[in-house]
């Protein structure tokens, strides 16, 4: 059964209550269901301030819940894809393990969260197994993942599943609503032409490059001030040091971004699938809002060639895992997505 998260919280928070919290979560969902959010209230539960105060009236104060990022410190911990292969390193799991195993003051849990868990390779999921197995006392392990049978079954066993619905009202991320646009006039104009792939390729190699430019703009401004304010009192390495953290985390970034838009396609060609099969009482789709004119696009499409269609993306998002020039993988992999497979055979 799939959960709000609100829903999904107060089935935690009262289970705390009765001191009956699990040591380790695997929250699931669509993008947009939530599961950060989650996290972050759960982080809060258990090291937020209990007395949120009241006002010079009288009346309670609500405190705000901090977001995943802003919660992040000494005893709470998240780990992302960060490399190139937008993988999440074993290195970045033995850190974690570490600060598991640290002492913290009494009544302060230590909280991991592993982002896009399913990002882990087979050496990262081996050393995760391990804090998994032994959890310290006072710990708290969180894995979010929207493909959670990438997971090791091992992993899958030992820990409490939460499945998040995606909440149709929520605001999508800002990358997501720049390529709705282009997938839908792709759409409306007929997938399984020449002219459809083309018009993908080229749209979202537009939009990887404003973003790009965007976030190396964004760090050097950092970085730029960084160097103002501290340039005549630490050492040149420093400031080179900062220079290439910068650097690299730009590049992390815009990694994270071309994935999750690759991931927006992929997740519209399955919406396709869903409306073939189901026709208008399709159900989970990732946008209903564009039911009915997917509906009029795959009216004359074969399943089959769907299937390669979705087949086509897998095989982008593991082209884009190595050093393959990026152009060329969006190139053939975009045309095989929405292309004429039929006429390719």
């Amino acid at each position: 059964m799939a959960f709000t998260v609100a829903k999904a919280y107060e089935l935690i928070a009262a289970a705390h209550e009765r001191n009956r919290l699990a040591h380790a979560f695997l929250i699931t969902g669509p993008q947009g269901s939530g599961k950060q959010e989650l996290a972050a209230k759960m982080a809060h539960l258990l090291n937020g301030s209990s007395d949120e105060g009241e006002d010079l009236w009288g009346e309670p104060v609500e405190t705000t819940v901090p977001s995943l990022d802003e919660a992040e410190g000494e005893y709470i911990r998240a780990v992302r894809p960060r490399s190139k292969s937008r993988r999440i390193a074993v290195e970045d799991i033995r850190a974690l393990e570490k600060m598991m195993n640290q002492s913290s003051p009494n009544g302060t849990w230590k909280i991991g969260v592993i982002v896009d868990a399913d990002r882990m390779n087979e050496s990262s999921e081996n050393a995760f197994l391990k804090t998994l197995e032994e959890p310290p006392l006072e710990s708290l392990l969180l894995l979010l993942s929207s493909e959670p049978e990438k997971l090791l079954p091992t992993i899958w066993s030992r820990c409490v599943h939460i499945s998040l619905a995606a909440d149709p009202a929520a605001a999508k991320p800002e990358q997501i609503q720049r390529i709705l646009p282009l997938l839908a006039e792709v759409t409306e104009g007929g997938i399984g032409s020449l002219e459809s792939g083309l018009l993908l390729k080229a749209g979202l190699e537009e939009l990887l490059r404003e973003r790009k430019v965007e976030i190396e703009k964004g760090y050097a401004a950092i970085f730029k001030e960084e160097k103002s304010k501290y340039g005549k009192v630490v050492e040149a390495r420093w400031l080179d040091d900062r220079e290439k953290i910068h650097a690299a985390q730009g590049s992390a970034d815009y990694l994270a971004e071309r994935a999750l838009m690759i991931e927006t396609i992929h997740a519209w060609v399955g919406d396709l699938v869903r409306v073939k099969v189901g026709g208008e009482n399709a159900i989970g789709l990732e946008f209903p809002e564009h039911a009915a004119l997917m509906m009029t696009a795959v009216e004359d499409e074969d399943l089959d060639v769907l299937l390669r269609r979705v087949a086509a993306m897998e095989e982008l998002r593991r082209l884009l895992e190595t050093n393959v020039v990026e152009a060329l993988a969006l190139e053939v992999s975009l045309m095989n997505t929405f292309g004429d497979l039929a006429a390719a055979g």
